[in-house]
């Protein structure tokens, strides 16, 4: 028996939200992001002091577990929560945590 027939679909989307969130730079860029009641089109680079290949990453991390989405303006990229994911991932917590 593998581990996914083990773990519920809940489980693995609470799992991999939690692993996106699991590092100090994507909290804050969550929190900036779901601050705003638009798209952040600035550069968050200006925002965080570290290097643009590691805010890169990051986001990466993010818009692959689909907290985020990004478009991409010449010469800038607007990022936003993705709206909802961020609903879902909210709820899923709350079930997971008991609240």
């Amino acid at each position: 028996m593998t581990i996914k027939k083990i773990m519920t679909e809940e489980q693995q989307k609470v799992a991999r939200y939690a692993k996106a969130m699991g590092h100090p730079v994507r909290m804050y860029v969550l929190e900036l992001l779901s601050k705003q009641s638009c798209c952040y089109s600035g550069d968050l680079s200006d925002e965080l002091p570290i290097a643009k290949s590691t805010l890169s990453q990051h986001l990466k991390e993010l818009k692959d577990a689909g907290l985020i989405q990004g478009e991409i303006e010449s010469p800038r990229i607007k990022y936003c929560i993705n709206k909802e994911n961020w609903k879902e991932a909210q709820q899923l917590f709350k079930q997971f945590l008991g609240l």
